[in-house]
């Protein structure tokens, strides 16, 4: 059985399995669930299968993380990187500069086909960085277009009849402007020619960027729904002022966490003083293989749902989140 009829073969038995899943979720939870790089905790991150088996774990986003090649296409990758999610330091030893490492935008889109990815690992190391997923430098796995990835959530929507939406990140604007590159107005241009242009249009438009983003909604005059990714811990003053822009925030799960008290976790006021100014919270990441403070991922998620209160979370583990979900 050759690699597109397993995919598929895959996609097909996980659709028929997270029916009734995804049925009673619907009736029984608003929180909503963001699959972080597809279903990043069981197949290489933002690969087209980890995609494809995201959607049929019946999330209500999958994200796509965007970088411009050299020819200005839309590339689904985290990073502005290549060398520590796929092959490059062996394909093109010659294309690093001169920080040794390999940039997305120094490349083409057809010599970017020509390489392989791989779970994420440590450049300098070769050691994978979540050594219990996929292993590192199996499979075929290659890189794609964001026009790829919304036909194949487009086409799938369409032959099952959900609507799975798009939550995209512009990654590191900045870089790209000092390179010459508007990735803001080129992503833009491609949700617009795929019907995705206003709050309506089950699309989530994010970066931590918080210029760039507002740029998006004054000057570039976008009405998405906007999500203002936070990184450092002084940004959660900036709220007033994202509210004048964005629909929501994006922090990181522990910028919402304090103290415990007598056992039980405290919160700071973030996710109160967000609502407060109409603001939705969308926390990243839940990761089951990285519990951190707490002892499993169901209190991870009952914490942050339920006692934290936030609106939706950025998951690698659909499935469990949206399992979890369903019986609330």
């Amino acid at each position: 059985m050759n690699k597109v009829k397993i995919v598929y073969v895959l996609l097909v038995f996980l659709i028929v399995n997270c029916k009734n899943t995804i049925q009673n979720k619907k009736m029984k939870s608003n929180k909503i669930v963001i699959a972080h790089r597809g279903a990043s905790g069981y197949l290489p991150e933002h690969s087209m299968e980890a995609k494809a088996m995201a959607y049929a774990m019946n999330p209500d986003y999958i994200e796509q993380d965007l970088v411009l090649s050299k020819d200005n296409i839309a590339i689904v990758i985290h990073d502005i990187y290549l060398d520590d999610v796929t092959n490059v330091a062996e394909v093109f030893s010659d294309r690093k500069r001169a920080d040794n490492r390999y940039y997305v935008i120094d490349f083409t889109f057809e010599e970017l086909q020509q390489l392989q990815v791989t779970e994420r690992f440590d450049p300098a190391t070769g050691e994978q960085f979540y050594p219990k997923r996929f292993p590192k430098g199996k499979g075929n796995f290659k890189l794609h277009s964001f026009e790829q990835e919304i036909e194949l959530i487009q086409g799938l929507n369409y032959s099952t009849e959900k609507n799975i939406g798009i939550y995209p990140e512009i990654k590191n604007p900045e870089f790209h402007h000092k390179n010459g590159k508007d990735i803001a107005k080129i992503t833009l241009e491609i949700l617009s020619n795929y019907g995705y242009k206003t709050k309506k249009d089950n699309c989530i438009l994010q970066c931590f960027d918080a210029k760039e983003l507002e740029r998006v909604r004054v000057e570039l005059q976008s009405n998405l729904f906007l999500v203002q990714l936070i990184e450092f811990p002084e940004e959660t003053k900036e709220l007033r002022h994202f509210a004048t822009y964005a629909d929501g925030i994006g922090p990181w799960y522990k910028q919402i966490l304090n103290k415990k008290i007598n056992g039980k976790f405290t919160f700071t006021t973030l996710v109160t003083d967000a609502h407060e100014l109409g603001l939705k919270v969308h926390p990243y990441t839940f990761r089951a293989d990285q519990l951190d403070e707490f002892s499993s991922f169901n209190e991870m998620m009952q914490v942050l749902f339920f006692e934290a209160d936030i609106d939706g979370g950025f998951t690698d583990f659909s499935d469990k989140m949206v399992q979890f979900l369903a019986k609330k």
